[in-house]
């Protein structure tokens, strides 16, 4: 399972049922879980932590040392769950310790092809980074997320859960959850209510999120007091109040 061209640290701990391709490097403080397949010529380094039925593919870098110019070689952490996509050419770097000093990446997501994703970042579950993708450090991204190609995120910015970026978007600030956005710099173009559909939401519930979007962005209110219009939308529909706690919880601003 692992090709005699791959180079394999013995501190490296590789589970049984790992599949490491030719000319691949494997540094020490490198853990692989079982079913995961590791393709030719990547690079892991550790400390580093990868789960179950993940797939990296050719030239990615896992785990490098991130490019934060305070960063001085402490032993930080990648962090990276099941079933992940790593495309060609991605770069994950581990986290500092301005930061918790981990980069934590969840289950299931598909990261395309040279798709980047810095120090201190925190990627939920269910994404899609698209090609070229980039994520700057301590970025926070919830689920279900869409980034259309060539999306840069700006440092620090949170991106909502079952948001939606068009291609080229350049993200300066926090982005809602269900919000789309996109241009440069980044504006608010709706919701992706297609989406909803798609994921079998009921059409109250969607009538309902339109109705927490026109609040918000359209009918000319300060924050807080279209926050506290939703109150009754929040108690009544459990995505609403995602919505509403995406905007609580920015601070950055959002993007309008």
């Amino acid at each position: 399972m692992i090709h005699p061209t791959a180079i394999v640290d013995p501190k490296a701990e590789i589970a049984s049922g790992v599949e490491i391709g030719p000319y691949s490097i494997i540094g020490p403080g490198v853990r692989i879980d079982s079913g995961t397949r590791v393709g030719p010529h990547v690079v892991i380094r550790g400390p580093t932590s990868i789960g179950k039925d993940n797939r990296i593919f050719q030239f990615a870098s896992v785990g490098e040392d991130c490019q934060d110019k305070k960063y001085k070689g402490e032993p930080t952490q990648l962090v990276i769950g099941d079933r992940n996509q790593i495309r060609e050419g991605c770069t994950l770097h581990r986290g500092t310790i301005q930061d918790e000093g981990i980069t934590r990446i969840g289950s299931d997501n598909l990261l395309m092809a040279y798709a980047h994703v810095a120090h201190d970042c925190v990627v939920g579950d269910n994404n899609i980074f698209a090609n070229n993708t980039a994520i700057a450090g301590h970025v926070h991204v919830g689920d279900g997320v869409i980034l259309g190609g060539f999306t840069t995120v700006h440092q620090f910015v949170r991106i909502g859960s079952f948001a939606m970026s068009a291609f080229a978007s350049a993200v300066n600030q926090d982005v809602p959850a269900f919000v789309m956005v996109r241009g440069n710099v980044a504006e608010a173009h709706g919701m992706n209510f297609e989406g909803m559909k798609r994921r079998g939401y009921a059409p109250g519930l969607i009538a309902a999120l339109k109705l927490a979007y026109k609040t918000v962005y359209l009918r000319g209110l300060k924050t807080e007091e279209a926050l506290e219009q939703l109150r009754a939308e929040e108690a009544a529909y459990p995505e609403v109040k995602l919505f509403t706690d995406s905007i609580r919880a920015s601070t950055r601003g959002i993007v309008r």
